[in-house]
């Protein structure tokens, strides 16, 4: 039988394990991170005019119902490339400027805690990001931002979130490749810098000063260190997301983005710990999700931590009705500006047959490109993979298909020579070379069993991106795919049929993120030209982008009738009359040439 006092000392020890068992506390914590939203704001695609299933309002469907449940708290990110792409961000950053920008109008309304700046963020200019970021009420984060004149981050670096005694820092990111795509006059008194060296300082800061639970990571980079190729060894990575992972201990979930991609994986770092990398892809159609869970002793003490992350697809849900009343008058008013009408088209335009030669869509842009600027030679690519414009009326929205950036067009001086390199360097890109023709002509990818590796949609992939495949005008010239690359190009004289010269300088009209650099075409696998020489050989730019000097220029002439203006072309003929059909179907689905 058990003693009087043996049976008061298990009560007392029952007693206290219930006490210490009952004063843990186990707190779930729900981040979700949108990213290169591009303004998607609403469930419809102004550009193609038909609805969508994409969308912030189909987001804040799936964030208020995650708000509403009372077993977790929430905290809401959004990292970068929000203020381009659909005309809905054009119209309120440039159309409609005296209202509040529409972003900030959307994201406070669907209680964003804080925001990553993005690459196109900054291509908005100083007028639009400014006035975002003072509309704001949540703070917009970029450490590696930082002020030339005094040294200090230009944006917020980080911020802490608080939830049930969870502290969690947030550590804005952007990438440090804005100098070399976007002219200086729009991101003037920043410096960027390494992403690496600046996580590394700023997690000794927040851990320091903060004494946080959960470290994020918002970093609008992508996760690829060799794109472009990039070395992993070399500071300014333009992707270097997962490098930040693997190399700076310290955080639990890093969000990603700007390289349009989906990830859901952990890495681990030089401590041993593992990190979770969350990449969203783009236009709302994921939600990054990671669900952290911290539990506590009854001191307050932190005594274990689970990560886990998803990515939700939005189109499983229906668009919020209070988002969609609340700024319907804004969307009818983009409406309405997308549907004016500018000209005629009296031929479709389409970007498919920019992969075989010249084409009326990109030869269209070549057009305006030397009309507005007085240029000897033009250089351009298709900026969409696969749009066209069809015959009839055209509209504000199709300015969008033609042209999807808001660049500014530069001219520069270049050698005949350093144009010839130039193109050697983009058609490089771009076509493979060729021993016979059942070779392909396009560059793809293959998988290693020698496959060629499909997208989702089964179109095949591309080695190199489609906004890389500059072409030329102004020039009359051939690509011979039988040669090496290097010896492929062969410029025969100038459009009016006066003679080209290697030696002589030539006034080049180009967009901005190529004139900066973007891409690598003037530099050394290119032109040959350092950053220096670039900057040098600059004479001027538009005030404006290049999408209000073609709209202009079609309104002037109210009836167009697009044409290639065959300057150029692929030889041996037989052999790419062969395999361009072939890869037609490779890309598009289709057999059918020029298909409208």
């Amino acid at each position: 039988m058990i003693s009087f006092f043996r049976r008061i000392s298990l009560f007392l020890l029952l007693v206290g394990v219930s006490v210490t068992l009952f004063a843990q506390q186990t707190v779930t914590v729900k981040v979700l991170s949108t990213s290169d939203v591009h303004g998607a704001l609403f469930p419809f695609d102004f550009i193609n005019n038909r609805p969508t299933d994409h969308s912030l309002a189909q987001v804040y469907t799936y964030v208020k119902q995650e708000r509403a449940n009372t077993n977790q708290s929430l905290v809401l990110l959004d990292n970068g490339d929000i203020l381009q792409g659909q005309p809905a961000v054009y119209y309120s950053n440039f159309i409609d400027t005296v209202n509040q920008n529409i972003v900030p109008s959307i994201l406070n309304f669907m209680g964003y805690n804080a925001a990553s700046v993005g690459n196109h963020d900054i291509e908005a200019g100083p007028t639009v990001y400014n006035k975002v970021r003072a509309q704001y009420s949540f703070p917009w984060l970029g450490a590696n931002i930082v002020n030339e004149e005094t040294g200090k981050p230009w944006f917020k670096p980080y911020t802490i979130e608080e939830r049930q005694g969870v502290r969690i820092a947030v550590l804005g990111l952007t990438t440090p490749g804005i100098p070399n795509w976007l002219p200086k006059n729009l991101w003037a008194g920043m410096q960027f810098t390494d992403m690496i060296e600046s996580a590394r300082y700023w997690v000794e800061v927040i851990k320091k000063e903060e004494k946080p639970h959960v470290i994020i990571g918002l970093f609008h980079s992508g996760h690829n260190p060799y794109y472009g190729d990039q070395s992993p060894e070399k500071p300014l990575n333009e992707n270097a997301s997962v490098l930040v992972a693997q190399q700076v201990p310290g955080f639990d979930v890093i969000f990603i983005g700007h390289d349009h991609d989906r990830m859901n994986k952990k890495f681990a770092n030089v401590a041993g710990d593992s990190v979770l990398v969350l990449d969203p892809m783009s236009a709302a159609k994921l939600i990054a999700e990671a669900k952290i869970t911290i539990s506590f002793d009854d001191k307050g003490n932190m005594i274990g931590k689970r990560v886990a992350g998803k990515l939700v697809e939005t189109r499983s849900f229906v668009p919020d009705t209070e988002f969609v009343s609340t700024f319907a008058d804004f969307y009818n008013s983009v409406n309405e500006f997308v549907d004016r009408p500018i000209g005629r088209f009296n031929t479709s335009a389409t970007t498919r047959d920019a992969y075989f030669g010249s084409s009326a869509f990109v030869d269209l842009i070549h057009n305006v490109q030397m009309a507005v600027s007085g240029a000897d030679i033009s250089f351009a690519a298709p900026l969409s993979f696969d749009v066209t414009i069809p015959t009839g009326m055209v509209y504000v929205r199709d300015m969008f298909k033609l042209y999807k950036y808001e660049n500014l067009l530069y001219t520069m001086k270049l050698t005949g020579k350093e144009i010839k390199d130039y193109l050697e360097f983009s058609y490089s890109l771009w076509l493979n070379t060729m021993s016979s023709p059942k070779d392909d002509l396009i560059l793809f990818k293959y998988k290693p069993n020698g496959e060629l590796l499909l997208q989702r949609d089964n179109r095949a992939s591309l080695l190199n991106s489609y906004y890389g495949f500059d072409s030329a005008a102004g020039i009359n010239y051939t690509v011979d795919v039988s040669k090496p690359v290097g010896e492929r190009i062969s410029i025969k004289s100038m459009a009016d049929g006066s003679a080209f010269d290697l030696n002589k300088l030539y006034v080049v009209a180009l967009n901005s993120y190529r004139g900066n650099g973007g891409g690598g075409h003037l530099f050394a696998k290119g032109a040959g030209l350092t950053p220096e020489q670039v900057t040098e050989r600059l004479i001027g730019s538009t005030e404006l982008d290049l999408r209000y000097y073609l709209m202009k220029w079609i309104e002037v002439r109210e009836v167009i009738n697009p044409k290639p203006l065959n300057n150029w072309s692929i030889v041996p003929a037989n052999w790419v009359e062969e395999a361009k059909k072939r890869d037609y179907q490779y890309m598009f689905g289709s057999s059918e040439f020029n298909l409208e």
